[in-house]
């Protein structure tokens, strides 16, 4: 028998009332999502904006990110407050800019870059592993945030990175913190527009210590390249159809895309995994026996162990909405102009007709035969699936087998473990957990 999962919350039998559904929200926005929802294609659910569909199965996921893609751009609200954030980076640029961007910022994520960019991704996990000592105890999720903050502040800026690093961390928890206040008045007409005014001004005053840090960065190099990382890879990149590079600004806003990206996603994804990890302890002996059976690279149960880990806590719990352009028709609903549409992967990896016994942490799943395509989505999928996936999994694999290689991460209470769904799939407050030592 495997032990629950805490931190999922258990499925409301009926959808909320509306009141009663943004009190839940403000916990955990994905404790109001509905057991129907797991079971069905396309779940129509209420919206203060509007008609609203969850689509989940495989077909209808790649109608909206792929055949019909053009049908489904990402809604203005949404989009304004990504913008907010990223400015006008690969995961927020629409029609030509994105495919202008996706093709400049394609070789900067080519096999050979995100080799290249292995030996500092090991270097910096055993240099952080370093300073850990048997017995000690760790907030995980710090803990992984910490690494994955040097590993990719490293792989964009060569020695900058170690200052920089922090600096850009300071402002994303800052810039976040204008989020935490969006409420019940952001769906009154009149108030909406007004809010997300007020939240992109004071976003945009809390990134001006790290533009400017930036803005000197991108100067430097620009008269100096040869560092070899990807912020000279971005300066670089060179459009292949007309010949154009990239402005500051635009390596700017790739590089806080990516950042976010790089660094976030992946210390969500090894938290959660240690999570797994610890209270499977089964599989983490079999973990342990492939690391000792191949101690010159990764296992490939390192990489099904996130990729398990992933499908139960998906970084990125949902997509950004869309909202359709014209009438549509999805898994046989009508889906009406100007509705929303979520693909959640929350959702897709836990729905019963993709999955045997969902709830379940099963590292098999991936070994041999890969989930269908549509079913199984942590990095999105079509057009825009994560450019930056690749090096995303090889960081992640990376870092779970220079640790595990000498650690063993055991919780040191069990209970308690809350999710804090926002752009990610962050834990709610401190996983602590014990260091011991393997082989000791």
């Amino acid at each position: 028998m495997q032990p629950p999962l805490p931190p999922a919350p258990i499925p409301p039998p009926r959808p909320l009332p509306l009141l009663q559904a943004l009190k839940v929200a403000r916990g955990n926005t994905l404790a109001v999502i509905p057991q129907a929802a797991f079971v069905e294609p396309v779940f129509q659910q209420r919206s203060p904006l509007g008609p609203s569909f969850l689509v989940s199965a495989p077909e209808g996921v790649k109608r909206v990110l792929l055949d019909a893609a053009d049908n489904y751009p990402k809604a203005a609200m949404q989009s304004r407050l990504f913008e907010a954030f990223l400015g006008e980076g690969i995961l927020t640029s629409e029609g030509e800019t994105w495919r202008r961007h996706r093709r400049m910022m394609a070789p900067a994520f080519d096999p050979r870059s995100v080799e290249a960019a292995l030996p500092t991704i090991a270097a910096t996990a055993r240099e952080f592993v370093d300073g850990w000592r048997p017995g000690q105890v760790i907030d995980v999720s710090a803990a992984m945030g910490e690494l994955t903050l040097k590993i990719i502040a490293r792989v964009m800026f060569s020695a900058a990175g170690d200052d920089l690093g922090p600096v850009m961390e300071r402002t994303l928890r800052s810039a976040e913190a204008v989020l935490e206040r969006f409420g019940v008045a952001d769906f009154v007409p009149g108030l909406m527009q007004l809010r997300a005014r007020r939240r992109e001004r004071e976003i945009g005053a809390r990134f001006a210590v790290f533009d400017d840090w930036i803005s000197r960065l991108i100067a430097e190099r620009r008269a100096a390249p040869g560092h070899g990382d990807l912020l000279d890879r971005l300066i670089a990149a060179r459009d292949t159809e007309t010949g154009a590079t990239l402005s500051d600004r635009e390596v700017r806003d790739q590089f806080v895309t990516i950042f976010i990206a790089g660094h976030e996603t992946t210390a969500v994804a090894l938290t959660w995994t240690w999570y797994l990890l610890a209270l499977h302890p089964q599989i983490e002996a079999r973990l342990h026996a492939a690391l000792d059976a191949s101690p010159d690279a990764p296992p490939a149960y390192a990489r099904q162990v996130i990729e398990e880990a992933m499908r139960l806590f998906p970084p990125v719990p949902r997509i950004p909405l869309r909202q359709a352009r014209a009438d549509d028709e999805i898994c046989g609903v009508r889906i009406p102009k100007g509705a929303l549409v979520c693909v959640a992967p929350w959702v897709v990896h836990r729905h019963r007709d993709h999955w045997d016994d969902p709830e379940r942490f099963d590292p098999d799943r991936f070994a041999g035969e890969r989930p269908e395509r549509y079913a199984y989505l942590p990095f999105g999928a079509g057009p825009r699936v994560c450019i930056g996936a690749s090096l995303a999994m090889t960081e992640a694999v990376t870092a779970l087998c220079e640790i595990a290689r000498r650690y063993r991460l055991t919780l040191v209470d069990a209970g308690g473990v809350g999710m804090k769904p926002r752009m990610t799939l962050r834990p709610m407050g401190r996983i602590g957990m014990e260091l011991m030592a393997r082989g000791a």
